[in-house]
């Protein structure tokens, strides 16, 4: 029950192999992005999980292999990330990766973190979705970041904002995405320490593809046309102003569940406690939380200038960044065919079965048998027809007929 419950919440959360409509879906408008394909709706599997934490309580065996799916989703969308140009699909598969980030959390029992970083999440990715549309629209509907460069002076808001979100994203404290992301960084540590290797390298992996946006986006030079260049304008107030407010939400929403090492009130916890059957195993301890923060300011440090030297200072054009690329390059940047594979092992299988049905069970024995009953009964009726004359010597001679035929046939029987 759990397992099937779950495969639901991986089509509507995204999860490998059921991942790919997301960043497709990306093609909508913006702001539908934001609020739909960010915010609300592909967290409803991690909602369902949470609400269903009794029966995932009562199954380890489940919870392990949505744990295990998790983790390799979130690494698996990091690395697609790394190489793609389309704004909005760096961000898509960042949403693809941070839901795994959740499903982490649930699997190894931490229901209130994984709520925690739904929240959180909620808050920087709509605004990078909105920034993003606002440098969209500066842009004249240009996406591709290759085209991009140098809008730091044109948009500052957008810019500022921009920023605040990506700092939220990467984890950098006291940031939104910090909180949370350290949360579930230190309850994996307690449950496998394996797994918390792989989710830190995949935290990497996001600072790595957002800074990697961030510079490409708003510094260096203007790649764009120049009829680009001259329309380069900040959005208007219907647009700066959400921009601002989920930049403050990203700055503070964090605050909602802090460390206990800080001894403060974990507000989430306290909430969902009511609904939560089982909690998750024993704190993480304080020294393993200090160093984990230090790390991940230190690690973002270095980040931050190992990308700004790679893409600001060296001037590492994107295009030799993205088509001069050896293979394992390549194969993220096709985002390891997984679409290819899908489309030739169930796309065009489906097409030619459907083609088939239509053709001969549809078209051939369906609408064969009901045209094909209207067709006889025309055919028959339209001879019998032929009968009705007009003539009354003709009926008189058929009733005489008739008579006989019947004075016959009881005379026999």
């Amino acid at each position: 029950i759990c397992l099937l419950l779950f495969v639901g919440a991986m089509g509507k959360s995204a999860q490998i192999p059921l991942y790919t409509w997301l960043p497709d879906a990306m093609a909508g408008p913006t702001p539908v992005s934001a609020l739909i394909h960010a915010a609300t709706m592909v967290t409803a599997g991690i909602y369902m999980v949470v609400r269903s934490n009794v029966l995932y309580a009562l199954s380890p065996d489940a919870s392990s292999i949505v744990a295990f799916v998790g983790i390799a989703t979130a690494f698996f969308a990091a690395t697609i990330g790394l190489k793609q140009n389309d704004i909005k699909k760096v961000l898509a598969y960042s949403t693809v990766s941070q839901l795994g980030y959740m499903f982490v959390a649930l699997g190894v029992g931490a229901y209130q973190t994984a709520l925690f970083h739904v929240i959180t999440h909620a808050f920087f990715k709509a605004l990078l979705f909105l920034g993003a549309g606002s440098v969209i629209h500066a842009m004249s509907g240009e996406q591709d970041i290759r085209r991009m460069g140098a809008l730091k002076k044109a948009l500052p808001i957008t810019h500022l904002t921009f920023l605040i979100g990506t700092l939220a994203i990467a984890g950098l404290p006291p940031f939104a995405g910090f909180f949370s992301k350290d949360e579930i960084l230190a309850k994996v540590w307690m449950y496998s320490p394996i797994m918390f290797v792989i989710l830190a390298i995949t935290s990497v992996l996001t600072a790595v593809y957002m800074f990697r946006l961030y510079w490409l986006t708003f510094y260096g030079e203007f790649r764009g046309s120049e009829h680009q260049k001259s329309h380069l304008h900040e959005s208007p107030g219907t647009m700066t102003i959400p921009l601002i407010v989920l930049a403050i939400l990203s700055a503070v929403g964090g605050f909602i569940g802090m460390p206990e090492l800080f001894h403060a009130p974990h507000f989430l916890n306290e909430f969902l406690a009511p609904i939560i059957f089982k909690t998750s195993h024993e704190e993480a301890s304080h020294t393993f939380e200090i160093m984990l923060m230090s790390v991940s300011v230190v690690l973002l440090a270095v980040i931050m200038y190992a990308t700004y030297s790679y893409y600001v200072t060296k001037k590492v054009k994107p295009e030799e960044d993205s088509e001069e690329l050896d293979s394992f390059a390549k194969l993220l940047a096709n985002k390891y065919y997984v679409d290819e594979v899908y489309a030739a092992l169930i796309t065009k299988p489906l097409d030619k079965l459907a083609a088939f049905v239509y053709k001969y069970i549809d078209q051939g024995l369906i609408d064969g048998t009901v045209n094909g009953t209207g067709t006889a009964l025309n055919n028959v009726s339209g001879q019998l027809r032929k009968i009705q004359t007009g003539h009354i010597g003709a009926y008189v001679f058929a009733m005489v007929i008739g008579i006989i035929t019947i004075l016959v046939l009881t005379m026999i029987i």
